[in-house]
């Protein structure tokens, strides 16, 4: 079992860099060496080790584009850890929920970085995904506590057209405009290949007979690790904690609160597939269970029968006898995008543009080369939930890379203006800070020549 990594405990908002966490294998001779204490702010510290941990991370992410010395970075660790102390002095509160779903969206970051979620605990060291999340759960709090404190700040911060304007004739006199990269607006429309009443049944019958030989005196957590399609299954034993507040799926939670001590559910369906849950313990708001998931096999004639239907529905786009749009509302199975014209929105954005340069791969590889209006083939896909489908996405948008323009991309140098005056506004009231604030530099970094006045010196 490799070592563990500590999880870095800084997404950077504004303006401090943003990241999650870095891998840093030592030898227990590095660990002497770096684990010392480097500053203290507040009754926060930065440990040597967040300094080479944090260097590792900005040049893993920026390709080795962006490189800082170490008192650099020591600088910006200061910073967060100067936002982290008095969001606490200012009484920011976050709540588990907004934690909670911190926590999930890194846990898909990582597993798409890495392949697979099993291969991202593996490569940073952790016992399982619990031992994972427990981890990021600390650090995510930290995060929006910061996050908060930013906002509060910057809350009245605003920019004028004049201002817009301004910075915009600064940027181009001194030869500065930006180059925004590619974007593309896409929407799509999505047939589901859904099982049949007969494959619905099979697998509410296994399921019966599982729960029958558990209540016959079997092993709930080996016929789970045998039968069950969850693929946490192999680290749990398909046990789990959940409350109320927690993102379990609703049907899910809804039945963990309604059994009795020991007691097994029929099986009931959810987007993942059909279950049955077994509760263990009541522990106050919390209900410990052990679940099994049976999904439905699909038939190839089903497949193909989807299949067809969408080359249907495309080619009466594509001949005239009824809009995209038209089409969306028709036929369209994806929740998420059938109300919004088939928009697809960007998970890490929430906004409908996508940046080229940033697509996953083989989403990449589907819409690099249409046209605005062109489609894509009919493609089969999945889901997180295993849900098959088959879809076709439309290029309802597309801007090349080029030189910022005011007038083509005003939204955009807006958004970089107010970005700029926040910076400045944080700035200011960092500075101000740092007077009131307790600030003790070990004497490996005390000479380190800052932007700010950390030492407090009487001269500046």
């Amino acid at each position: 079992m490799p070592q563990k990594i500590t999880i870095l405990k800084y997404i950077k908002i504004l303006p401090v860099i943003t990241f999650l966490f870095i891998g840093l294998q030592t030898t227990n001779a590095q660990k002497v060496k770096i684990d010392g204490v480097a500053v203290v702010v507040g009754k926060n510290i930065v440990l040597d080790s967040d300094i080479a941990k944090f260097k590792q991370e900005v040049e893993l992410r920026s390709e080795g584009k962006v490189t800082f010395t170490k008192c650099e970075m020591l600088e910006e660790l200061m910073q967060q850890k100067l936002l982290s102390h008095h969001a606490v002095i200012d009484s920011i509160t976050v709540t588990d929920d907004e934690i909670n779903m911190s926590v999930e969206r890194s846990v898909e970051y990582f597993a798409s970085q890495f392949g697979s979620v099993d291969k991202a605990i593996k490569a940073y060291g952790f016992n399982d995904l619990d031992d994972l999340k427990a981890e990021l759960y600390n650090v995510q709090k930290e995060n929006k506590l910061v996050e908060k404190e930013q906002n509060k700040i910057t809350e009245k911060v605003d920019v004028t057209p004049e201002e817009v304007r301004l910075y915009y004739n600064g940027l181009k006199k001194d030869g500065e405009l930006p180059e925004f990269t590619a974007e593309v607006e896409l929407a799509q429309i999505v047939l589901n290949a859904e099982p049949t009443k007969e494959e619905n049944d099979k697998v509410i019958a296994e399921l019966n007979q599982l729960k029958q030989e558990i209540l016959d005196g079997a092993s709930f957590r080996m016929k789970a690790v045998i039968n069950s399609k969850d693929p946490g299954v192999t680290q749990n034993g398909g046990r789990m904690e959940v409350t109320k507040e927690s993102n379990f799926i609703k049907e899910f939670k809804e039945v963990s609160f309604q059994l009795d001590l020991n007691q097994i559910s029929e099986p009931f369906k959810t987007a993942f597939g059909y279950h049955i849950i077994q509760l263990h313990e009541i522990k106050g708001n919390t209900r410990v269970v052990s679940h099994i998931l049976l999904q439905p096999e699909i038939p190839e004639s089903r497949l193909k029968e989807t299949q067809d239907k969408l080359e249907s529905i495309k080619q009466d786009i594509k001949d005239g006898k009824i809009t995209f749009d038209e089409a969306v509302k028709k036929y369209s199975m994806d929740d998420d995008s059938k109300n919004n014209a088939g928009l697809i929105l960007n998970p890490y954005t929430g906004e409908s543009k996508f940046d080229l340069t940033r697509m996953d791969p083989a989403f990449y590889a589907r819409v690099n080369d249409l046209k605005t209006g062109e489609m894509t083939d009919v493609f089969y896909d999945e889901n997180r939930e295993g849900l098959k489908m088959y879809k076709f996405i439309l290029m309802k948008e597309r801007t090349d890379t080029h030189t910022a323009d005011i007038v083509q991309d005003y939204v955009k140098i807006q958004d970089l203006a107010l970005k700029k005056k926040k910076e400045e506004t944080i700035e200011k009231w960092s500075k101000d800070k740092i007077k009131d604030t307790y600030i003790k530099i070990s004497e490996d970094h005390a000479s380190c020549k800052f932007e700010k006045n950390w030492k407090k010196d009487a001269n500046k």
